[in-house]
């Protein structure tokens, strides 16, 4: 049974309940946090949690916890769990309240986590790479904030799948933005590219790792608007994010990316990426 935490409660996922009225199952009134997790020691935590209080404050639902309450939190459930290798997913809902738009005036946030094992990583994804389609952007404006109400992405992951591809990738007014559930990176002339933080792009923490570590490895890194046509004339497409960390994509709207195979400039971040979660 998968560990979880619900309201204070160290308990089995599968013994969680929730009320029916909870205002994130009726309106997806909710913000989340995944959290990697390497030798029983969460990757990147101070981030992590930078960016669930600011997704928090975006949609003024106060945080229900210290920093260090969910430090301890998180340390109990990877105890509990017993994994050195896992991820926490977090997720803070408004709470429960009469259905109605507004802001209720008193309402007590549901504060729920749980661990999930690694994923497997696939050799065959590291050896030939993934692919990729692209779609318009149907998403609200504010893509920057990490919300459960996700059905758009979901929707357009499902198109990739039907496509049979791995991921969907976001255009907008011609310029490229990210995955359904990635940040994305172009490689042209070695030369790096990724799409600034803003309105329409979740600033990933993988991403960040990412960018620094191309500037750590001496590639020119640019965060800067990425066009379409740099997506489909680029040398190297990389995929960021805390569960697939950084996978390089190699067909494009079944079109191969470079040579179709995963791309030099990739192996060199990838192998400075794996360096970092030794312990």
């Amino acid at each position: 049974m998968s560990q979880a935490y619900l309201n204070g409660q160290y308990l089995p996922v599968e013994e969680c309940r929730i009320p029916a009225l909870d205002r994130g199952f009726i309106f997806g009134d909710a913000i989340y946090e995944l959290i990697p997790v390497y030798n029983a020691q969460p990757f990147q935590l101070q981030a992590h949690l930078t960016r669930l209080q600011r997704s928090l404050a975006q949609v003024r639902i106060s945080n229900p916890h210290s920093e260090y309450d969910w430090q301890q939190i998180i340390s109990q459930l990877i105890a509990n769990a017993n994994l050195d290798q896992c991820s926490i997913y977090i997720q803070v809902t408004r709470g429960v309240a009469a259905r109605d738009h507004a802001y209720p005036t008193a309402a007590t946030p549901t504060v729920f986590a749980m661990v999930n094992p690694w994923p497997k990583q696939d050799e065959m994804m590291l050896s030939q790479g993934l692919s990729a389609v692209t779609v318009e952007d149907m998403r609200w404006n504010r893509c920057d904030i990490k919300v459960t109400s996700l059905l758009a992405n979901v929707m357009m992951k499902q198109h990739a799948i039907d496509a049979q591809a791995h991921e969907a990738i976001f255009i907008r007014d011609n310029a490229v933005l990210e995955g359904s559930s990635t940040n994305v990176f172009v490689v042209s002339n070695e030369h790096v590219y990724t799409a600034p933080k803003n309105n329409l792009v979740l600033p990933g923490i993988t991403r960040d790792v990412v960018v620094d570590l191309v500037h750590a490895c001496n590639m020119p890194m640019h965060e800067e608007a990425v066009r379409m046509e740099d997506l489909t004339n680029a040398d190297e497409i990389w995929l960021t994010s805390s569960t697939k960390e950084c996978l390089p994509v190699t067909q494009l709207n079944q079109q191969p990316v470079g040579n179709a195979q995963p791309g030099k400039l990739w192996h060199t971040v990838y192998t400075a990426f794996q360096a970092l979660k030794s312990p």
